[in-house]
């Protein structure tokens, strides 16, 4: 396979994620806010937007290949914190571990893809060797 293609493929299949995660928010916006909130989160609602930004736009960057390594980065740099928050395993009860064990990892494992991404997509502003 061409590893054009492969590219491209690849940024398809990481941006679905964050594109449809951050469409599915949109319609229950204070109703997640209202969750951040619970969590945590200050200013849920300001934190909220930039969620939607990173995931949305993106995403929407990552899957047309526009500047893909800096939204890559970011996303995966944006993951770090929402992966400690969202799904700490080790803090829960015992029959939700497995499930937020899954998730973290699931969130590594993209972060890992995201960082791939960022290092293999050239930046459409210069010529990488």
């Amino acid at each position: 396979m061409n590893s054009k293609w492969q590219l491209v493929l690849g940024r398809v299949l990481l941006s679905v994620i964050f594109i449809l995660s951050g469409l599915g928010k949109l319609p229950h916006f204070h109703d997640v806010a209202g969750m951040m909130a619970s969590k945590g989160i200050p200013l849920a609602s300001v934190a909220l937007a930039i969620t939607l930004l990173i995931e949305i736009g993106g995403g929407l960057m990552v899957l047309t290949g526009y500047k893909a390594n800096y939204a890559a980065l970011v996303i995966a740099l944006w993951l770090i914190p929402v992966t400690l928050i969202f799904h700490h395993f080790w803090g829960i009860p015992a029959e939700q571990q497995q499930d937020q064990m899954i998730h973290f990892l699931k969130n590594v494992a993209i972060m890992g893809g995201l960082l791939i991404l960022a290092y293999a997509s050239p930046d459409k502003t210069e010529t990488r060797a």
